[in-house]
């Protein structure tokens, strides 16, 4: 895999407040850097937020195909942990005030090849210790040269 990536990321909400009201995907493709250390595969990009001003740095750390981490400092900032099986607390800092997730990560996917690195979550997720949605996350890393597939 080259260091000039891009980075395609879908995600998507069922809220388990309002049952089977499911939010539209949102989807985000954007450049990043990739580069892998002790067997672990590391993405940096950054994230701008439409109507607000500064950046959020994002790193992503795929650990073999069981532990995906997403950091984010900067506008927001948090530290979530997916690991299928288990559940991890975090804070999560936003310009309105921190809040408190619970992520427990009911399935995970990590694929691999030359030229691409893909990854599926499906988790549920708590704010302040209440059950608000059922979470899908979908990554997929190619080569910058080999341009955009929709």
């Amino acid at each position: 895999m080259t260091k000039e990536v891009l980075i395609n990321i879908t995600g998507i909400h069922m809220d388990m407040i309002e049952k089977g009201e499911e939010d539209e995907p949102v989807a985000v493709i954007t450049p990043a850097n990739y580069f892998k250390k002790n067997g672990k595969h590391y993405i940096i990009y950054d994230e701008v937020a439409e109507g607000m001003p500064g950046v959020t740095k994002n790193t992503i750390k795929i650990t073999g195909d069981n532990m995906i981490e997403i950091m984010k400092k900067g506008l927001t900032n948090t530290h979530m942990v997916f690991e299928k099986g288990k559940n991890h607390m975090t804070g999560y800092g936003t310009p309105f005030g921190q809040l408190v997730m619970g992520i427990r990560t009911k399935d995970l996917h990590v694929s691999e090849t030359e030229e691409e690195i893909g990854a599926s979550i499906l988790y549920h997720l708590e704010v302040n210790e209440e059950a608000v949605a059922e979470c899908r996350i979908k990554i997929r890393i190619t080569p910058k040269s080999a341009g955009i597939e929709i």
